[in-house]
């Protein structure tokens, strides 16, 4: 679904190498017989780029948390059990680790029955919690924010702590950007300060192309992160003042050459840049758990939200000028990575086998 999940994945995964682990990244949407997960994955890309209004439906009927019976995940995700314990039993795996909510639905299925005999640690990336996440058959539960644990524990009853998000190092380290970033946005548009607007690795979003052109009219630089989604870039790339881009792949170099990051989904690219040190303003959020969780990221106080034109730009010009208000904003980001999900993960190994 997008790559956010994919990328926390791939970092975990790294660290565990990197100190002499093995680790293997799976796809609980491969896992779906049937071509179950393709079809699952093609229904919600299309929802968010064409029936927004669609998704936020399903939201508010199957994931949104609340009191009252809400329809379960379990149904779907145990399709996929057979498959994850073959998998499990061949690789002889100490714990299973889900990023995604419908592989944290499956891990606490098999965990309740019996039928995965190692821990299951779930990471809940999001920062809103939706029930889809949240299993009482898994052993443990890992959260960006000390709200989020709360939440898990008052719904679930399973121990739930604080770690914070899991980013590549590169978005930690105080290095200034690399020459080329710099270098293009001033050949491009001269004395404008940079804003990135990112728009998912499908490129999705709700009338991007006006708040591009908005920013270039009022003096920014609007560089506007498609993704794959190369009809989006093509139109993009014909607003005059505005840097259309498609996969990106030094994101921290790119970050650290920015002056803020309007985003709309409070997902991955949202962590990165607060952790490169990068203000986030949050417009035009994608429904569902993306509103959802760009709110709750405001009333942390890690970001805000504007919530018209001139809110975007009033949030714009004060957090791209160097001074106090960028300084505190920054600052208060950093302390949301707390300790290092992977280290509290690998002290599972070993737990009862039910």
């Amino acid at each position: 679904m997008g790559a956010g999940h994919d990328t926390v994945a791939g970092e975990l995964a790294r660290r565990a190498r990197e100190r002499g682990h093995e680790a293997d990244v799976v796809d609980v949407l491969a896992l779906l017989p049937y071509g179950l997960g393709t079809g699952l994955r093609r229904f919600y890309q299309s929802s968010v780029r064409h029936f927004p209004w669609a998704y936020a439906f399903l939201y508010r009927t199957f994931l949104r948390r609340g009191p009252g019976r809400r329809p379960s995940g379990v149904p779907l995700a145990r399709l996929a059990g057979g498959r994850l314990t073959d998998l499990v039993d061949r690789t002889g795996v100490d714990v299973v680790l889900p990023v995604f909510h419908l592989a944290a639905q499956l891990t606490g299925h098999l965990r309740s029955r019996g039928r995965l005999r190692v821990p299951s640690a779930v990471f809940l990336i999001d920062f809103a919690v939706h029930r889809q996440w949240l299993h009482p058959g898994n052993d443990r539960y890992f959260c960006l924010t000390d709200e989020a644990a709360r939440e898990v524990r008052e719904d679930i009853a399973v121990p739930a702590e604080t770690t914070g998000p899991a980013v590549a190092p590169e978005f930690l380290t105080p290095t200034p950007a690399a020459a080329p970033w710099p270098h293009r946005f001033a050949g491009f548009a001269p004395g404008r300060a940079p804003v990135i607007l990112s728009a998912g690795a499908w490129g999705v979003g709700s009338r991007l192309s006006a708040t591009a052109g908005l920013l270039a009219a009022h003096g920014f630089l609007p560089v506007v992160l498609c993704g794959r989604n190369d009809v989006l870039r093509e139109h993009l790339a014909e607003i005059p003042g505005v840097l259309a881009l498609g996969w990106v792949a030094d994101m921290p170099d790119l970050m650290r050459a920015a002056g803020a990051l309007v985003d709309n989904a409070a997902g991955q690219t949202a962590v990165q840049a607060l952790a490169a040190g990068l203000p986030v303003v949050g417009y035009r959020p994608l429904p569902g758990h993306g509103e959802e969780g760009v709110h709750r990221m405001a009333a942390l106080g890690l970001t805000e939200v504007a919530k018209t034109e001139s809110e975007l730009l009033d949030a714009l010009n004060r957090l791209t000028t160097p001074g106090p208000d960028r300084d505190r904003r920054v600052a208060h980001a950093r302390t949301l990575f707390r300790v290092d999900v992977l280290t509290r993960v690998m002290e599972l190994r070993g737990a009862s086998p039910v």
